[in-house]
């Protein structure tokens, strides 16, 4: 077996192709960065899969390690932003229009990511009619408990006071703050050595949201940068768009706590 067999390299590396007439030089750079992107955000779905497995399964540790690798995928697609920055906005003029309507919107693996991490939607579910097999995959995103669900179902085992509501609460909507929860993680950060793996735990997914908002920053900043305030390929309200991203949150409890203590 050779290097380019086993990574498929032939497939791989056939797989960029400019749509521009004639071709414009910066395309392949725009393609580039953007299927980088989705190939680790197929990591970041496989990595998220297993800690929630794990995760039901009461392995903290396990989920933890699986926590950990993602934040390092989401430093390098925060960073990939630097080079996608050195498009100016006459570059991307040029060929802007050969995209058609295609968007970065309609990417079905980042709608997985958020769906898993715990901003469901189910009217994004539309955006995918015409493609059966990303709607399926989010759809079974959508009805599976998210990464935060998993955790506080584990911490209900734990004998934690998690209420039964919140366990048994309907997976397919997004998780809204709670107040019995905040006071569940203030008990947890007053007393952090007697809940340490807790506590960690809590700090881990923290840096979870916090890179993930990095990334929509970046995401936004470089958008800014390239097109102003245009509308989006896609159809949204572009930079508009993703600055209202940036309120979104995962885990909401774990921010709030911090009001409470010190």
């Amino acid at each position: 077996m050779s290097y380019g067999g086993y990574l498929q390299l032939d497939t791989l590396l056939a797989a960029q192709l400019p749509v521009s007439v004639p071709e414009h030089h910066d395309e392949l750079l725009f393609i580039v960065q953007h299927q980088t992107t989705e190939l680790w955000l197929k990591l970041v779905i496989h990595e998220l899969d297993d800690a929630r497995r794990l995760l039901a399964a009461d392995d903290l540790r396990g989920a933890l390690k699986r926590i950990a690798r993602i934040k390092h995928i989401q430093e390098v697609l925060t960073q990939q932003w630097s080079v996608l920055a050195t498009l100016t906005p006459t570059e991307y003029a040029e060929f802007r229009g050969s995209l058609g309507s295609s968007s970065g919107f309609q990417s079905a693996q980042y709608r997985a990511v958020e769906f898993g991490l715990g901003n469901k939607n189910a009217k994004m579910l539309r955006v995918f009619d015409a493609e059966p097999a990303n709607r399926e995959l989010l759809e079974r995103e959508l009805k599976r408990p998210s990464l935060y669900d998993e955790f506080l179902r584990l911490l209900a085992r734990r004998g934690y006071a998690v209420p039964a509501d919140i366990v048994d609460r309907d997976v397919t909507v997004a998780h809204v703050l709670d107040e019995r929860i905040v006071d569940l993680f203030e008990t947890v950060y007053r007393d952090a050595e007697t809940h340490w793996d807790v506590y960690e735990s809590c700090e881990e997914l923290v840096d979870l949201e916090d890179n993930f908002q990095f990334w929509r920053f970046r995401h936004l900043r470089t958008v800014g940068r390239t097109i102003g305030g245009k509308i989006g390929t896609g159809g949204s309200s572009g930079a508009d768009f993703l600055a209202r991203a940036l309120n979104l949150t995962f885990f909401p409890e774990m921010y709030a706590v911090r009001t409470r203590l010190g």
